[in-house]
């Protein structure tokens, strides 16, 4: 895998990645995985405008979300169907039939992410995963002792992971669902290439443990290691505790318009 990173604009740099992705592959249709989440905001408005601009068209894509809460209605504002609709969705020119988002209301909650998971081989994999990472180093809902092996599955979120969700439900952690449905780090892994965003000095111990720790269950995140194919894309206050040498070789190439492209 690699950790690229830039001073560029994240959502504009996998925006422009995803297109290049779609543009140059040929198979058809194109599977996508998707995410949801403050950092990717910036990525469906730039694909959104790619299609309105007709450089892109979303006709010939399947895409499956990472996850979603168990309990909220596709309609509740914070329930990730209603996200995934507001942000991009309604702005693209996608088969509605192609959309895949789990069911969090689904009576048997088992039997909806065994399907998922059915439907995911059914097209032949995702070729491009999305994604983004928890302060913990969660991948979707992923939470630290998550097997990498993993599959979709009914997840109990850790009290971290619904204090950090609070800011989106009033700042009240009792609003939160305690209970999420979430692919399984394996079936990320399954994936042909992942991409995943980080934003921030709030995730830059886990891209510290991504860089110099040990491949660990204990965060996630570190199985994107086990992927010859992955790319971590972070700016630099989510590199901020990488250390000096890093840094620097940072600033120089930032200079040039230039990423940082570091193998791990």
């Amino acid at each position: 895998m690699q950790l690229v990173i830039t001073s560029h604009n994240l959502g504009l740099w996998a925006a422009a990645h995803i297109c290049n992705r779609w543009k140059n592959s040929s198979k058809r249709p194109f599977v996508l995985g998707l995410p949801t989440g403050g950092t990717v905001e910036e990525m469906y408005a730039a694909l959104s405008g790619l299609v309105k601009n007709g450089k892109m068209t979303f006709k010939d894509i399947i895409s499956f979300n990472m996850d979603e809460y168990v309990g909220l209605s596709p309609e509740h504002p914070q329930s990730y169907h209603y996200y995934m609709h507001h942000h991009l969705f309604s702005h693209v020119d996608e088969k509605p039939e192609n959309i895949h988002i789990l069911n969090g209301q689904a009576a048997d909650l088992d039997a909806e992410c065994a399907n998922y998971e059915t439907a995911i081989k059914q097209v032949g994999g995702i070729d491009l995963f999305m994604g983004g990472i928890g302060r913990n180093g969660h991948l979707a809902f992923n939470e630290p002792g998550s097997a990498f092996d993993s599959r979709t599955r009914v997840i109990e979120l850790t009290q971290s992971t619904i204090d950090a969700n609070s800011r989106f439900f009033n700042n009240d952690p009792t609003q939160v669902p305690t209970r999420a449905l979430s692919i399984g780090i394996g079936t990320l892994l399954d994936a042909r290439e992942i991409l995943i965003l980080a934003a921030g000095a709030s995730k830059a111990e886990a891209i510290l443990q991504l860089v110099k720790g040990e491949v660990s269950t204990q965060w996630p995140v570190t199985a994107l290691k086990n992927h010859a194919h992955a790319t971590v894309l972070i700016d630099k206050e989510a590199a901020s505790r990488l250390g000096t040498d890093i840094l620097t070789q940072f600033d120089t190439l930032r200079k040039e318009d230039k990423d940082l492209v570091l193998s791990l």
